[in-house]
């Protein structure tokens, strides 16, 4: 049975396909079930029989989600292929290539897929298109190399596939855990871990092998189990008693280099670790718990996200590692996109999906000033929103929905709205949106010279990355963490999925310098649970509660705002 990813995908390449013909309602409507289907808790195929209750699902759409489950396919969606024979999803991976751009380079120069387009770039073709040039056939081909290099999955992707299988095999288990580089959460992942404890390990492995989306079985036996899923990824699940529970969950944790250093302890201390047990001599002296290992080696329980031997265990040796920020810990998110501008849903919804989140506040910050392709606003279409806002912060009391604005950062670093106007604004997020190409000094002035704006609060998306696409733009990291200290700039750890920008080594960096705010860039209800990966990178880089501006109550962050930019890091 199709996965919840694959079903949103197959949505996602018809809303793709529409867009080539310009059919904007439907390419909204099919984007929106695509939201919904991906971001389900559970199994579409629970929700079989009530499918026209989820958010966006109506009776048409509904129809083609049991067609997919039945048959394991969709006729429209083939139809539509035969119409135009490009591997549409492969071409979108390519940075800078939208629908529109696709169909033009199909139609002039019969280019099917990732292949055919590189061809054509380097034999000079796409630089005489209307739309394109010398310039876009040579990004064309940087990108087209960066993405057949970028053979890892997000964490994004990952996690909620991760955590779907290990409910399914929960059900035949006593114990399962997710392990690995996931458990880590780590921004992008090679393959899968996962461990269990079970009486019935043939019936485990069997259930395992016949889950929906195995490709192949790579490896089959009553300890270790190894598949493909269709999307690639590789899968392994091992079975371990329970004496050997706890060690086994911690060797299989990794990373490999700061396990290198835990068994080195354990040889200075006479024992020796393994994925089987701690061991004096021949007795058994821990392993039913990671928390026993690390006692017996004199140290601190070190959380999954902080193993990779970047200081951890000298600090947990001294007991002096940090009290990380969980999720329970925010308070609010402060980028937020609405119907205003280019968002899914009003605002009046999103508020109301914080609040069932336990939020105290909200940022709403739609895009304004230049960037029309998001349906940015203009001054009085700000004014209109601040009306809306105003009437829904008296209805919503004590929840606070707070006045902000996503401003672009000029190639000169300069923002594209008047002081005027920002200084009536409670938040700021000023972000690149074009021009990624400068050297590191030009992309660093750009950074800086936005910071030195008094009303920008925080700089949306740093780097500029988007994982599996495209790398972050040349930065002096260590000058732009500087300037932000010294000008009272907070930096922006984007929860979306395909950003996680800033990366935990970054933001380890950063706190050392300014405080950090971790926001979803939200456009749609469903991408407020993004949250979870913006904690995961601030945990992952070692922050706590204090550095962070959207762990304040909200007295404190109106206190903080209020504060002259330059005097709020002081």
């Amino acid at each position: 049975m199709p996965s919840n990813k694959e079903i949103a995908d197959i949505f996602y390449e018809i809303a793709d396909r529409l867009e080539m013909e310009d059919e904007r309602f439907k390419v909204r409507a099919y984007r929106r079930a695509a939201e919904t289907i991906e971001s389900l808790p559970k199994g579409i195929e629970v929700y079989k029989d009530n499918l026209t209750q989820l958010p966006g699902i109506g009776e048409a759409i509904a129809k083609k989600i049991k067609e997919i489950l039945e048959t394991g396919k969709l006729g429209y969606l083939e139809k539509l292929r035969r119409q135009m024979p490009v591997d549409i999803q492969g071409l979108r991976r390519i940075e800078g290539l939208g629908p529109k751009k696709i169909k033009v380079l199909w139609e002039k120069l019969g280019i099917r897929n990732v292949e055919d387009l590189k061809k054509a770039a380097e034999q000079g073709k796409i630089r005489n298109l209307e739309g394109f040039g010398a310039k876009t056939e040579q990004d064309i081909l940087e990108a087209i190399k960066f993405a057949q290099g970028a053979t890892r999955f997000s964490l994004g992707l990952v996690l909620p596939l991760a955590e779907q299988l290990a409910s399914e095999l929960s059900k035949y288990a006593e114990r399962v855990d997710i392990c690995g580089s996931v458990r880590r959460m780590k921004d992008t992942i090679g393959d899968l871990d996962i461990l269990a404890i079970s009486t019935e390990p043939q019936k485990l492995m069997d259930v395992f092998t016949r889950l929906p989306g195995v490709a192949k079985v790579l490896l089959r036996g009553l300890t270790k189990t190894s598949i493909i899923l269709r999307n690639g990824l590789q899968v392994d699940l091992r079975v371990v008693g329970r004496e050997s529970y706890g060690s086994a969950l911690q060797y299989f944790t990794g990373s490999k280099q700061h396990n290198v250093k835990l068994r080195t302890i354990a040889k200075g201390k006479g024992m020796k670790l393994s994925e089987y047990g701690l061991f004096k001599g021949d007795e058994r002296i821990g392993g039913g718990s990671e928390e026993e290992i690390y006692k017996a080696l004199g140290l601190e329980f070190v959380p999954p996200e902080l193993r990779e031997d970047r200081g951890e265990i000298e600090a947990a040796q001294q007991g002096k590692l940090p009290k990380l920020v969980c999720l329970e810990d925010i308070k609010g998110d402060l980028h937020i996109h609405s119907d205003w501008s280019d968002g899914r849903d009003s605002i009046r919804r999103l508020a109301q999906k914080c609040i069932e989140l336990g939020y105290e506040y909200m940022g709403v910050c739609d895009h304004v000033g230049r960037l029309r392709i998001a349906g940015a606003l203009d001054y009085n279409g700000l004014r209109e929103q601040w009306k809306e806002i105003d009437q829904l912060n008296k209805e919503l009391a004590p929840f606070r929905i707070l006045k902000g604005a996503e401003v672009n950062i000029d190639k000169k670093g300069n923002i594209d709205l008047p002081e005027d106007v920002l200084k009536q604004l409670d938040i700021v997020v000023a972000s690149i949106h074009f021009g990624f190409k400068g050297s590191e000094e030009e992309m660093t002035k750009r950074i800086c010279k936005a910071m030195e704006n008094p009303y920008v609060t925080c700089i949306g998306h740093p780097t500029g990355r988007m994982i599996g696409i495209r790398p972050g733009y040349a930065l002096a990291m260590e000058r732009v963490f500087e300037k932000a200290r010294a000008t009272g700039t907070l930096l922006e750890i984007n929860s979306h999925p395909a950003r996680l920008d800033l990366n935990d080594v970054h933001a380890k960096g950063a706190i050392e310098h300014t405080m950090l705010v971790i926001n979803t860039d939200a456009h749609a209800l469903e991408h407020l649970g993004f949250i979870r990966y913006g904690v995961a990178m601030a945990r992952r880089g070692w922050c706590t509660k204090a550095n962070l501006l959207n762990t304040y109550t909200l007295k404190d962050l109106l206190s903080f705002l209020k504060t002259p930019k330059k005097k709020r890091l002081s």
